[in-house]
């Protein structure tokens, strides 16, 4: 069981471009991200305690169902394994109803940014979601981000409001030019988005990885297990451990 909750772990090495993703789409993002939002039914007490404890039963079991099934090679050098890793993870996000990375970060920027009134805060929050999920800007789109609201500050001669549409307009023809510049294109989302899962995929491999030549080690310290040979992680069928 252990191997199965560290499979389900979320890694925190991930790069920049997720946060690329959710800007572009921060002012139009998918219905679909909330769905799982949906308005439910009041409910009181042990009802309610019941029926979380039936959706997390639920979700659990649709997850355990497909990583008793799927083959996982632990070895995160082979971009072969983690594309295979990527695929079943999506399909165990998909089936018990969670939410991808991508989808995660564009949540957690709806929700902390839905009632900011200025752009500047509003950057200043994208900046500190960024740095508690521990996302990298490699591209320093941030920096130019906060200069294009300098230059429209400046112009206007006064904080940019979010409610004022001509500023707002100004500002995100400069944030194209910052895309030109960075070779962004809307119409490359949903690839940046497959690499970003690739990413987390490829973390997620390596920090199994650590995890059970740890167990091994821990394990070969045991007098009965002196004598036997470490395996290659690579070559474990994680399904005999579920």
């Amino acid at each position: 069981m252990a191997f199965s909750s560290r499979l389900l772990s979320k890694s925190k090495q991930i790069q920049f471009c997720g946060s690329q993703i959710t800007f572009q789409q921060t002012h139009a993002i998918p219905a679909r991200c909330f769905a799982k939002q949906a308005d439910r039914p009041a409910l009181k007490g042990d009802e309610m305690l019941k029926g979380i404890f039936l959706e997390v039963k639920n979700k659990f079991e649709a997850a355990m169902g497909i990583l008793r099934k799927e083959k996982i090679t632990i070895d995160p050098e082979d971009p072969a394994a983690v594309a295979q890793y990527a695929k079943v993870m999506k399909t165990v996000r998909e089936k018990a109803d969670l939410f991808s990375e991508s989808q995660r970060i564009q949540f957690t920027i709806q929700s902390r940014t839905q009632d900011i009134p200025d752009a500047r805060s509003y950057l200043l929050t994208l900046k500190e979601i960024r740095m508690k999920r521990g996302l990298t800007d490699e591209l320093g789109a941030e920096a130019m981000m906060f200069d294009a609201l300098e230059k429209v500050e400046k112009e206007l001669k006064k904080p940019l409001m979010r409610n004022d549409k001509k500023g707002m307009a100004v500002l995100m023809a400069e944030f194209d030019k910052i895309n030109k510049k960075l070779g962004i294109r809307k119409e490359d989302l949903p690839k940046y988005e497959e690499q970003l899962e690739l990413k987390i995929a490829k973390a997620q491999l390596e920090e199994l990885k650590k995890d059970t030549l740890e167990a091994m080690e821990t394990q070969k310290k045991r007098e009965e297990f002196k004598d036997e040979q470490m395996v290659d992680p690579k070559s474990l069928d994680i399904r005999n451990f579920i």
